[in-house]
């Protein structure tokens, strides 16, 4: 029997607690107006009926994570828009554990979703709720992640899709974009693809899939809680909960939708406590704010970054919500070099890429035990939020070229030699 859905079919500000009736789409990706109009722009999240909860709602006939549907924000009734996302391994990184004096390293895989990125999570539980508002159409501002998952699962449900991206982004995130049937346009000054997203919104009733708030708020309430499902299935492999959890945000969608995950197992039984959460950021929005004690994170300054699909000068209410409701903490990591340095060591101690924005959380994971701030006996979980095949002309940038040799033991010695000198690959030098 499938379990009842426990959603209760409203929205609730996470800041001033206000709630609103589902569907309030004037809301979708703009947050709460009361907190608007007192310039401290919150998002407005799901709310429901944990009441007697005990083990978490599993139907497994549904496909990928609609296996939780009754904890999503969901009518039983809607077909689920699924590619079969969710269900990432959790990978061990035993020689990144003893190199840091940590007792355990693990990263959760995202990579392994259908468009290789978490922003699945997200695209499938919000085209779906697209599918079950009617919408005519979605449309979501993206650097590529987004913007590809979002194309993917709108192609499986047939609905129209357009993607404003900026003219900078890499290729092959343009092409992932394009391949799925998207209609990609790029626009000069990014803000300008907040104010016309709006305009789609209200003018033509498409449905926004990121947000539109400037300053921002994060992304579509509904698609944010299909991250829930990455805190379920840590838990789930792992056994117990892990007392760390470091992801990398830009406006904290996905930190947010974990913090809410496990609030769920707690209430269910199913985990005694709240991990510590911890947010790698390139230039530290979400750091300031907690620091000074504010409830709005930036504008900080922010220059070029590798990590450019979290380089935001803004941080969320939902970030910094996650972060104080969890002891949490916000590292940043502003070095090109030296996230491209953990790029290559994560590749060569466990044979995993990561794209270089993923790959922050790494960075803050050395950092924090470099300080003495995790315990020795910590079990750390990094979430791997996308592959480095999103990017690869950044590593690619970083590594030497290869040498052509004749077909000779000798001159692969050379080769080889000549390798070793200019540091064998990237990030090799210094952690041999």
């Amino acid at each position: 029997m499938t379990p009842a859905s426990r959603y209760l079919g409203r929205l609730a500000c996470q800041r001033c607690s206000a709630t609103y009736p589902d569907p309030s789409l004037e809301l979708v990706g703009r947050g709460c107006p009361a907190c608007e109009k007192e310039g401290a722009p919150a998002n407005v999240l799901p709310v429901y009926d944990l009441g007697g909860l005990r083990g978490l709602p599993c139907d497994p006939a549904q496909p990928g994570l609609f296996r939780h549907r009754a904890l999503l924000p969901l009518d039983g009734a809607t077909p689920a828009v699924s590619l079969g996302e969710g269900g990432t391994p959790l990978v061990p990184l035993p020689r990144t554990a003893e190199r840091l004096g940590l007792g355990a390293v693990l990263v959760k895989d995202e990579t392994r979703n259908p468009t290789w990125s978490y922003k699945d999570r997200l695209a499938a539980v919000a085209v779906t709720k697209a599918v079950e508002l009617g919408a005519p159409a979605v449309v979501v501002a993206s650097t590529g992640n987004h913007g590809a998952a979002v194309a993917a699962y709108a192609a499986r449900a047939g609905l129209p899709c357009v993607v404003l991206t900026v003219a900078a982004v890499p290729a092959t995130m343009k092409t992932l974009m394009q391949v799925y049937g998207a209609r990609v346009v790029a626009l000069e000054n990014p803000p300008d693809r907040w104010r016309l997203m709006r305009r789609l919104v209200e003018e033509r009733g498409w449905l926004a899939m990121s947000g539109h708030a400037d300053p921002p708020v994060g992304s579509i309430p509904y698609g944010i809680d299909g991250y829930k499902t990455i805190a379920y299935e840590i838990v789930a492999d792992l056994g117990r909960t892990p007392d760390h959890v470091v992801v990398p945000v830009a406006y904290a969608d996905g930190l947010a939708g974990i913090r809410r995950g496990f609030a769920d197992l707690v209430e269910a039984g199913l985990a005694d406590r709240m991990p510590v959460l911890v947010a790698a950021e390139p230039f530290g929005p979400h750091g300031t704010a907690l620091a000074a004690g504010t409830d709005t994170a930036g504008p900080v300054p922010i220059t070029p970054s590798v990590a450019f699909s979290i380089a935001s000068p803004y941080g969320t209410f939902q970030g910094l919500a996650a972060l104080r409701a969890t002891g949490g903490r916000a590292v940043s990591v502003p070095d090109d070099a030296r996230i491209l340095g953990a790029q290559g060591r994560l590749g060569r101690e466990a044979g995993l890429y990561l794209e270089a924005s993923s790959v922050t959380a790494l960075v803050a994971v050395e950092d924090l035990a470099g300080s003495g701030a995790l315990p020795a006996d910590a079990t750390v979980v990094v979430v791997g939020t996308s592959t480095g095949l999103k990017d690869v002309g950044a590593t690619a940038a970083a590594l030497p070229p290869v040498p052509v040799v004749e077909p000779t033991p000798a001159a692969l010695d050379q080769g080889l030699a000549a390798l070793d000198r200019r540091g064998g690959g990237l990030g090799a030098e210094g952690d041999r």
